[in-house]
Formats: C-alpha cells, sequence, structure tokens
C-alpha cells in the first residue's frame, strides 16, 4: 500500500490495517490455554532452574559449590525460601579450595533470612577426616556456623561406629558432642 498524502485519516487507516493483520495472523483454529494472572506470589517461585551447579564465594574465595537436579526460590514467601524438592549435593572448600565437607540429601530447604538449611532424606555427610554421617534430617546454620540434629544418626569412623539421638556440630563436622549415645561397635580393619 502506497500513500501519498499525510493526513490524520491515512495514518488512521495504516494503524487500524496493521491491527487487523496481526488480529488475523494471531487466529487460527486451535484452542488455546489461557492461564490466569498469579495472585498469590508467596507460592509461585520467582527463579526455577533445572540441573544447577553454582559455586559461593565470601571476599573472592570460593567457599561452597552445589548441584541439584531442581532449584527453587521463594522470595516473596514468609519468610523467604529456596527450596531443592530433588535433593541436593553440597560441598564447603576451605581457603586452600580443599573440600572439608560435603552432604547429599534427597530435600532440602534454606531459609534466607535465618541462614537455616534443613536437610531431609537420606542425609550422607562426610568430614575431612573421612568420617560419615547418615541420618535422615540434619540442620545447618550457618549464622552460627553449627550443624545439628535431634534424629538418629549413624556416625561411622574408621574402628568404630557410633549410633546416637542426635548431635551438634562445627560446620566442618570436625569437634562434635552426642546427644544421647544407643551403642558403639567396634568395625573391622581391614
Amino acid at each position: 500500500m502506497i500513500l501519498i498524502q499525510k493526513s490524520g485519516k491515512s495514518i488512521a487507516i495504516i494503524f487500524s490495517m496493521i491491527v487487523m493483520l496481526f488480529y488475523f495472523a494471531g487466529c487460527n483454529s486451535e484452542n488455546k490455554e489461557i492461564t490466569g494472572a498469579v495472585k498469590d506470589r508467596s507460592h509461585a517461585p520467582k527463579l526455577h532452574a533445572q540441573d544447577i551447579t553454582t559455586v559461593i564465594s565470601d571476599s573472592g574465595i570460593t567457599r561452597f559449590r552445589i548441584s541439584a537436579p531442581q532449584w527453587d526460590v521463594y522470595d516473596q514467601a514468609n519468610p523467604p525460601y529456596w527450596e531443592f524438592p530433588m535433593g541436593i549435593h553440597f560441598e564447603k572448600f576451605d581457603e586452600n579450595l580443599k573440600i572439608d565437607a560435603n552432604i547429599h540429601c534427597k530435600y532440602a530447604k534454606y531459609l534466607e533470612n535465618e541462614e537455616l538449611w534443613e536437610l531431609k532424606g537420606h542425609v550422607r555427610a562426610t568430614n575431612i577426616r573421612g568420617e560419615l554421617f547418615e541420618t535422615e534430617q540434619l540442620f545447618w546454620n550457618q549464622r552460627t556456623e553449627r550443624i545439628y540434629t535431634d534424629s538418629v544418626v549413624k556416625i561411622t569412623r574408621e574402628k568404630y561406629i557410633f549410633n546416637t539421638l542426635g548431635f551438634e556440630s562445627n560446620q566442618t563436622m570436625t569437634q562434635y558432642t552426642f546427644k544421647n549415645t544407643t551403642g558403639i561397635i567396634a568395625a573391622k580393619e581391614e
């Protein structure tokens, strides 16, 4: 279409034709799914990511590496939190980038304001000494740099296996106290 005349009426006609063109181009015989507006953002994640690996640093030094099949960030929830509904693999590094603790679990939740991690479902943690901690629920408070649980914990050391109902530890899991020891079993040396 060629218009030589520049009047208000011709611009309105061109605009109407463009709108009609887009309207008809967008129409087809398929049914479209209509999604309503999200009214309550506290139940909708701001971020949804799959197959993630991220590194967290402090003052330019790498401190943590997190890998997870799914990561959801609920920034409008009260309190705001991160959720890892399909589990997480977490590694903590010392200042020389040596892993001094690692944790695996089937579910994790991080409360941002409290700086508190809740790990659930076949939680397995290994410290720098090679000691293995196994439980169903574990908490890690980053603010106080403490790890703790009131659940049953199996701690496998080189020569012993401890069963305890609850324990508390520093965040590298090298200095810990038992709350209620239920059994000490000597392990075989190989």
